[in-house]
C-alpha cells in the first residue's frame, strides 16, 4: 500500500463521495488559492515532463486519485507527499511550492547556473549583478575608493553604540544610530512598532532609515540594529554603500552587556535565554560574515578594542593612523 498521506478537507471528502476527480466536484466551494496555484504548478510541470497523471502517480508512489485532488487544488497534501511528487518530476521542492525563482524559464535557468556554486563565486555574481542593475555591487577592495560611511553590524551588546560613538568622534564623522532614526520615522519606540504594526512594518522603517542615512551622509559611522541582516534587500544596500565591520562578541558578553544596559528580560529564564542567544548568533553568523572586516570585542578591554577598530577603519579609508 502506498505510504501517501493526504489531509482531506470536507471538499475533498465530497469529491470522493461523488466519484469525480475534476474541478466540477468542488463546484460551489471556495478553494484555497495557494492549493489551487500548487495544483496548477504540478500540472504544468507534469506537462513539461511529458508525463501522464498515471505515470506521475506511479513514479511518486501516490494514488492517481490523490494526485488528481492535488492537481485540482482540493487536496492538502503533506510535505512528504510533495517531496515524493517533486522527486518524480525531477525538480526542486521549491519549484513545486513556488517562489520568485521558479516563476519563469529565465529564473529557472539562472537557478541552474548558480546551483552548487561556492560562496565566493556566488558573491562575485551578486556583486556583478548589482553593478549591472545599478543597485550597487559591493564596497570592497575591488573599488578604487571605499565608502566613507562606516557601518557597524553585529548582535545587540557587541559594542556598536559605544565604539561607534567613539569612532565617529575620532574621525570627525556624524554618528547615526539607526534604531533612533527608525523611531523618529515611526513616531514611537521600536517595541511599539513591532507590537502595533508587526515585524514587516518594522523592516520597512528600517530600510527607509538606512536609505535616508545613505542619501544624507557621505561620511558617517552607522550603528545598525542586530537584525538588519535578516532582510536581504536592506542588507544588500548596506553592503553596497558602506564599509562594513562586524563587531563580534561571545554569547556570555552579549548577555552581560544587555543586562548592564538595564534590560533584565534575559535573566527571567537565563539558561533558556542563553540557548536562544547562541541560536541567534549561529543563525546570523553567515550573514554577519559578509562584512569586509571583523573585530572581536570580547578579546580585550574597551580602549585596546577601540584602538584596533580605529586602526582597521583608518587603514581601510586610507586615513592617517
Amino acid at each position: 500500500m502506498s505510504s501517501t498521506i493526504l489531509h482531506q478537507s470536507d471538499s475533498l471528502t465530497s469529491v470522493g463521495r461523488h466519484g469525480s476527480e475534476g474541478p466540477a466536484a468542488a463546484a460551489g466551494e471556495t478553494k484555497n488559492p495557494f492549493l489551487v496555484a500548487l495544483g496548477e504548478r504540478v500540472r504544468a510541470l507534469r506537462g513539461r515532463r511529458g508525463m501522464t497523471r498515471k505515470a506521475l502517480a506511479l513514479a511518486a508512489d501516490v494514488s492517481e486519485r490523490h494526485l488528481a485532488n492535488l492537481e485540482y487544488g482540493v487536496g492538502n497534501a503533506s510535505i512528504l507527499v510533495l517531496l515524493q511528487v517533486a522527486r518524480a518530476l525531477q525538480c526542486a521542492l521549491a519549484e513545486l511550492i513556488g517562489d520568485v525563482t521558479t516563476s519563469s524559464p529565465e529564473w529557472l535557468m539562472i537557478r541552474e547556473l548558480l546551483e552548487q556554486r561556492d560562496d565566493a563565486t556566488l558573491r562575485r555574481v551578486r556583486v556583478a549583478v548589482g553593478e549591472l542593475l545599478g543597485t550597487g555591487g559591493a564596497n570592497d577592495s575591488g573599488r578604487a575608493v571605499r565608502s566613507s560611511r562606516v557601518a557597524l553590524i553585529g548582535l545587540r551588546g557587541a559594542g556598536k553604540s559605544t565604539l561607534g560613538a567613539m569612532l565617529a568622534e575620532d574621525l570627525g564623522f556624524p554618528f547615526v544610530e539607526l534604531s533612533r532614526e527608525i523611531e523618529k520615522f515611526a513616531g514611537c519606540s521600536i517595541a511599539e512598532i513591532q507590537a502595533l504594526y508587526g515585524v514587516n512594518a518594522y523592516r520597512r522603517y528600517e530600510r527607509r532609515a538606512l536609505e535616508e542615512a545613505i542619501q544624507i551622509y557621505p561620511e558617517a559611522v552607522i550603528a545598525t540594529p542586530g537584525g538588519l541582516v535578516s532582510d536581504p534587500a536592506t542588507f544588500n544596500q548596506l553592503l553596497a554603500h558602506c564599509t562594513t565591520v562586524w563587531l563580534q562578541a561571545s554569547a556570555e558578553d552579549h548577555m552581560r552587556r544587555v543586562t548592564a544596559q538595564g534590560d533584565l528580560r534575559p535573566m527571567a529564564a537565563s539558561r533558556e535565554a542563553m540557548e536562544d542567544l547562541k541560536g541567534i548568533l549561529a543563525g546570523r553568523a553567515a550573514f554577519y560574515s559578509k562584512a569586509e572586516f571583523r573585530l572581536d570585542t570580547s578579546a580585550a578591554p574597551m580602549q585596546p578594542t577601540f584602538r584596533a577598530l580605529r586602526g582597521i577603519v583608518r587603514q581601510a579609508l586610507e586615513l592617517p593612523i
